[in-house]
């Protein structure tokens, strides 16, 4: 192994790892504030890249119909649920409004053929339809449930995982997929040449790890969002709504993933179950944060890519059990260092 080498595999470490870091950042994000591990966070990056292949492939984009059909069901649970309350049906403005924009999405990219409309356009098309569908699954799947015991909210989340990717493989099919390169060319430094999909990968990032940190330390949206993380009970008495934050939280990884997606699509081929593989890797990197530290989760998950980079090097053929085996010496020594009994929230 020269010199050239260790860079390349760095770079690759470095894309990876920057991927990884942002997905930590999202299921870290939904854990604190609603205590749901979000196991479906992959799905939102392989469903981001498989629709953008479909549009550059001028194939059907499928995915407007299942935000439909989500839309449609959150609607009648909150018909069902003044209902309940009042005693007589209603229809809320938000719901009627959530049915209207993804059928207006549906029938945007079942009619409107965006394969010549531009990497820009198809990423903006892509994420309207990913981030809406953060917030319809956490309206059918989690908010009824919101109060339930975390290990119910894990099965759920299992649970929903698994139909998801059965949705998945009847929206996209089994093949894979990549996507066109934002742009050709790259940056040389040295004797290595610095991909330009890598320097996008690493400049989206950054700019939208600032741009969390911005909305966390200055906004006002951000500050009760920080405020239901650190204590529920205590911002619900103060008036921040638990169920904006949950819904808030889910659109923020809905949006993470769904620019995760759209990143690594021209990088490696993805099909309808990678997410699962790739958001692992984020949980792994959350998990060395301790599902507590965002700064130490987005260290963590650095690390994980190297791993894997170099790791794919030596010993290709035991690169996961390599870079999910990080996480065993963790887990020991905050076993070891922890003396004191949880409690059971």
């Amino acid at each position: 192994m020269n010199f050239q080498i260790v860079m390349l595999l760095g770079q690759d470490g470095l894309t990876n790892g920057a991927i990884y870091a942002l997905l930590a950042l999202s299921i870290l994000l939904v854990f604190t504030v609603t205590r749901i591990l979000l196991i479906p966070q992959g799905e939102f990056v392989a469903f981001a890249a498989l629709t953008m292949a479909a549009m550059q492939g001028g194939t059907p984009v499928r995915l407007g119909w299942l935000l439909l059909a989500l839309a449609a069901a959150a609607m009648v649970m909150d018909i069902h649920a003044t209902w309940r309350r009042d005693g007589r049906p209603a229809v809320r403005r938000g719901s009627v409004l959530g049915v209207g924009y993804a059928a207006a999405l549906t029938v945007l990219t079942t009619l409107v053929p965006l394969g010549d409309a531009g990497v820009a356009v198809q990423a903006l098309v892509t994420m309207a339809l990913i981030v809406p569908l953060g917030l319809a699954l956490y309206r059918v799947f989690y908010q009824p449930i919101a109060a339930a015991h975390p290990l119910v909210l894990l099965i759920v989340s299992i649970a929903v995982h698994v139909v998801l990717v059965g949705v998945g493989l009847l929206m996209f099919g089994p093949e894979g997929a990549r996507t066109e390169p934002f742009s050709d060319g790259g940056l040389r430094l040295g004797m290595v040449m610095l991909n330009s999909q890598t320097l996008w990968v690493v400049a989206v990032s950054l700019g939208l790890i600032l741009g969390l940190y911005l909305f966390f330390e200055r906004s006002l949206y951000g500050k009760a969002l920080r405020a239901a993380a650190v204590n529920r009970l205590g911002a619900e008495l103060v008036g921040i709504s638990p169920e904006l934050a949950g819904k808030a939280s889910f659109a923020l990884a809905a949006l993470i993933g769904s620019l995760s997606g759209i990143l690594i699509a021209p990088i490696t081929t993805i099909y309808y179950d990678s997410g699962f593989i790739i958001s692992l890797k984020g949980f792994v990197g959350a998990i060395i944060g301790g599902l507590a530290s965002y700064p130490v989760a987005a260290l963590g998950a650095l690390l994980i890519g190297q791993a894997e980079s170099f790791s794919t090097f030596w010993a290709s053929s035991y690169k996961e059990v390599i870079v999910f085996t990080l996480i065993l010496p963790v887990l020991v020594w905050r076993s070891l260092s922890h003396h004191g009994a949880e409690d059971e929230e």
